[in-house]
């Protein structure tokens, strides 16, 4: 395995060693007295995006009882916490708390047997397939190792808990609300992901490019029905979805740069009711991936064209042209870490942690990520977003992946890493 090749620059910000061993020693403690048992309580309550309730009840009660001043109900179920503590810098640092409706199967002591209404009234098993219960578990730990710290550090430290992450729509949903105009507005903004890709305890501080941008596309095809034995008394809506299936692909392989990254995946297909008969709409669902703005825009709108195109060369009605919906709550732009910001982070981090908890970065996909929203260009803040690995080294390459109902990490390194990163990285923006 490699590990990540360092070069540190001058002005590192480092904790005197005393100090470095005493945050580990009291995140060790923390995690042995409380954290262990709120991981658990976590893992086991999950709740489904925009109906986490308890769950944010419960990270708001954490975090009230240790002097923070909480608000609930941002952006429907969202949790922010403030501190303030003197003259300096303000940093965010946000946690997701959503599971997923997937039944748990991983055999575990303290597996979820939750279920949970969802938004389209059917009841379905939830599972934290994703590792929420790690995050919002170790924004607890954060909090706590920051306000027994307050004489180490000043300004304005803000706490999220956020909703929805896996529909792509609470971070959206909490600006919308306000979040940075109720609230302090942030210089910084920082999180982390647990990753069952990497070894656990270890840190990953990408420098640049996080997470992909995401939008689900619906595109309804329209035909004219007829006799499965007249096709040509009609026109077929399967034969044109299923030429604009095969076309959407030559916008990623001849439209973008063959440098660039790009993915349009259509994950489902909706049409027809009976061996013999044509009929009249086919029902497309996309998601479309892209790593820069530019490239989105490129890749939307050659689906608007593929679409049309090929439905006007198949015969399709001009009134019947395919409809392209993007959707508006399932969209994302990329997460992009600010590099000067990125390579503060990770200075501090080898510094005070050391270089053996860092682990290369190599993406794996083009998964996305709403806490893009936080730190847009037009925000102003600096963002940070790092991942800390969840699996024992000797089982790497065999680990489940991300929202798969054998999903699982190691919690004790993954949680005590976590908590000891984020304390770190803020304090370093603090300017600590």
């Amino acid at each position: 395995m490699k590990k990540a090749l360092l070069i540190l620059s001058l002005l590192v910000p480092c904790l005197p060693a005393a100090a470095s061993n005493d945050l580990r020693e009291a995140v060790a403690a923390d995690y042995d007295e409380r954290l262990s048992q709120l991981f658990i309580h976590f893992h086991q309550n999950p709740e489904l995006p925009n109906f986490e309730f308890q769950t944010a009840a419960r990270l708001a009660t954490e975090l009230r009882a240790l002097g923070y001043e909480v608000a609930e109900g941002v952006g429907g179920t969202g949790v922010v916490a403030v501190l303030e503590n003197g003259a300096g810098p303000t940093v965010l640092f946000r946690a997701d708390m959503d599971g997923l409706p997937v039944k748990e199967d991983t055999g575990l002591s303290y597996a979820s047997t939750a279920t949970q209404v969802d938004a389209d009234g059917i009841e379905k098993p939830v599972m934290h397939a994703c590792g929420h219960d790690v995050h919002i578990t170790a924004l607890v730990g954060t909090a706590r190792q920051m306000i027994e710290r307050r004489d180490q550090w000043s300004g304005t430290l803000v706490l999220i808990g956020q909703p929805a992450e896996e529909r792509i729509s609470g971070a959206r949903a909490m600006m919308e609300d306000g979040l940075f105009e109720r609230f302090p507005k942030p210089d910084y903004a920082l999180a982390f992901h647990v990753s069952a890709g990497d070894p656990a305890g270890k840190v990953i501080v990408p420098q640049h490019v996080v997470a992909s941008s995401s939008d689900s596309v619906d595109i309804i095809v329209h035909g004219v029905g007829a006799h499965g034995a007249a096709p040509h008394k009609g026109v077929d809506p399967v034969l044109v979805a299923s030429q604009i299936v095969v076309s959407l692909q030559s916008i990623v392989s001849r439209n973008i740069g063959p440098l660039e990254s790009g993915v349009i995946t259509v994950g489902a297909i909706h049409g027809g009711s009976k061996h013999n008969i044509i009929g009249d709409r086919v029902e497309l669902q996309l998601t479309v991936r892209s790593d820069t703005p530019e490239v989105r825009e490129q890749l939307l709108d050659g689906i608007d064209r593929v679409a049309a195109g090929v439905a006007l060369a198949m015969g399709v009605p001009e009134d019947l042209m395919p409809e392209v919906i993007r959707s508006p709550v399932e969209t994302t732009p990329p997460t992009l870490n600010d590099p000067a910001t990125a390579r503060r982070v990770l200075d501090a981090i080898a510094a005070n942690m050391g270089e053996e908890y860092l682990w290369e970065d190599v993406r794996q996909g083009m998964g996305a990520e709403d806490f893009a929203y936080f730190v847009q260009p037009e925000t102003g803040v600096k963002g940070v977003y790092f991942s800390v690995g969840g699996t024992p080294e000797q089982e790497l390459g065999n680990e489940p992946s991300h929202h798969s109902p054998f999903f699982k990490v190691e919690p004790g390194p993954s949680i005590r890493s976590g908590v000891e990163a984020s304390v770190i990285a803020t304090m370093a923006l603090f300017g600590e």
